[in-house]
């Protein structure tokens, strides 16, 4: 738990200058910042126009999903098209029932943009802003009616605006009238606010425009304070052609178990890692961005048996699987013994598509 907690303390830290979190704070949106890379895509920022819409504290949302917003009547295809935009590692904008923390619905615009690294192409973040939608008038005969009581007391207006080919003879009593039966109309049952809310609100123009323009100003901020740490950023999938990368939620999946393993791809050239767990990197001591589209033999020093490092080889080279036991080194140059395993992995044709290793 305390490593989990770990991760999500230096998602930002690790990736932006120490600035960064200041920054976008400074922002009046409300958005999220979440890590597709720890276990359980936790969120890892919550802006303050966030806390003050949802009512929640910074303690209470930073390390959760962005699931316990949902509720009841939140449309699980809605929830289905955002898991399917975060797989595909694309962008979303959709209009979603969430819950406030006293747990009253509102509708809202969820916008969510991918976050890339731009030195090996992966998705390091999601942003998703929210954008409250207003709930709109029904434009009925009783709502526009009652509109046009308000308006104009005489009841000039209501003749001329809403009934221009209706009579002269329509009074102003009769307006009145008209208008008093509206509001009895509106007097309306407990069941009417639930079926109001969960009827689907779509987003305007306007609320489309906020979300654009909140989203950019993030990505803004983003890729400026990943320049002056150079591990920069981008908002477009930038990595180099022929280099292997996962998507999200193969990263999602693979970030849960908790064991010391690599994959690399043995279609590209020099077969280089695409992805090391949490624990081999606590095991060799090496950061992510010193493994990734590196070949394992960086492991290998002075003293690694070359008759094994050969038997490896074969292996992979015949698609089988073999456990070996190897010398190999930590990034300061420290030795240790390693049991090593190394299998394929083939896809439903029975392809090999990565080494586990």
């Amino acid at each position: 738990m305390e490593s989990q907690l770990g991760l999500i303390g230096q998602s930002l830290d690790l990736r932006y200058s120490v600035w960064v979190r200041e920054a976008l704070n400074e922002l009046p949106d409300s958005f999220t910042i979440t890590d597709p890379c720890i276990s359980g895509h936790p969120i890892v920022f919550a802006s303050n126009g966030f806390l003050k819409m949802f009512g929640y504290s910074e303690d209470e949302v930073i390390g959760r999903n962005g699931r316990v917003f949902q509720g009841p009547r939140t449309d699980r295809r809605s929830v289905m098209e955002i898991r399917e935009a975060i797989r595909e590692e694309r962008a979303i904008q959709i209009s979603l029932l969430n819950y406030r923390k006293d747990r009253t619905p509102f509708w809202m615009l969820f916008h969510m943009s991918p976050v890339f690294s731009k030195e090996d192409g992966r998705v390091i973040h999601f942003v998703g802003v929210q954008v409250p939608i207003p709930r709109r008038p029904k434009y009925t005969g009783c709502t526009v009616v009652r509109n046009a009581v308000n308006s104009c007391e005489d009841g000039a207006h209501f003749r001329k605006g809403m009934f221009g080919c209706c009579r002269r003879e329509v009074c102003s009593d009769t307006v009145m009238e008209i208008g008093r039966a509206s509001s009895l109309d509106s007097v309306s049952s407990p069941d009417d606010g639930e079926e109001e809310i969960n009827e689907p609100c779509e987003a305007s123009e306007t609320e489309k425009g906020k979300a654009n323009a909140a989203l950019s100003n993030i990505l803004s901020i983003l890729t400026h304070y990943s320049e002056l740490s150079g591990k920069l950023v981008c908002g477009k999938c930038c990595c180099l052609s022929g280099t292997g990368r996962l998507v999200s939620s193969l990263n999602i999946s693979l970030g849960r178990i908790k064991q010391s393993f690599v994959l690399s791809d043995p279609h590209l050239p020099d077969m280089p890692i695409v992805y090391a767990s949490d624990m081999f990197l606590e095991l060799t001591g090496y950061a992510r961005h010193e493994v990734l589209g590196h070949n394992c033999r960086f492991l290998s020093g002075l003293d690694t048996d070359p008759a094994t490092q050969y038997q490896i080889k074969e292996c992979i080279r015949t698609e089988q699987p073999c456990t070996v036991r190897i010398l190999n080194y930590r990034k300061d140059k420290t030795p240790f013994w390693n049991l090593l395993h190394i299998a394929p992995v083939r896809n439903a044709s029975g392809k090999v598509t990565s080494i586990c290793i």
